[in-house]
């Protein structure tokens, strides 16, 4: 086992996941979501029910291309549009673990830029993003000497 390979089954999820998570109700109005994503920046929301259990998410793109083509109403909720099957992690998971899942999901076509990590009762308790293991990868990559020839 290389030294990358143990760096990346020793650490967990919980060790670089996001835990002050934004997260929307499935009643919320998705104009309210896509604003909220917006504000904050980010490219998903988990949906969450009133026991901060995962229900579904929401993405950027999903609501952005149907608000531009005119698809939803006023009152269209998140509920309405959220993807059900949501792909997550639990926070004592490797880290390797979130990179298989989000390139696992990836080769059916989609895109996982964030995963949820939820406990073992399935609530919201952060989330793990690309950019989390960017910045992970990039501390270890500080740490290997560089050889200059």
């Amino acid at each position: 086992m290389g030294d990358l390979e143990k760096y990346l089954t020793s650490t967990a999820v919980k060790e670089i996941m996001t835990t002050d998570v934004i997260y929307v109700y499935p009643e919320e109005g998705i104009v309210k979501a896509f604003e909220k994503l917006l504000k904050y920046r980010i490219s998903c929301l988990p949906v969450v029910d009133k026991d901060k259990k995962i229900v579904g998410i929401v993405t950027t793109t999903d609501i952005g291309h149907n608000l531009i083509e005119d698809r939803y109403t006023l009152d269209t909720t998140v509920g309405d549009v959220m993807t059900r099957e949501v792909v997550t992690i639990k926070p004592d998971e490797p880290v390797i673990n979130a990179i298989k899942k989000m390139d696992e999901y990836g080769d059916k076509g989609e895109i996982i830029n964030q995963l949820p990590v939820v406990d073992e009762d399935n609530r919201l308790v952060g989330i793990v993003s690309d950019g989390d293991i960017i910045r992970f990868l990039s501390r270890y990559i500080k740490t290997v000497p560089v050889n200059k020839e």
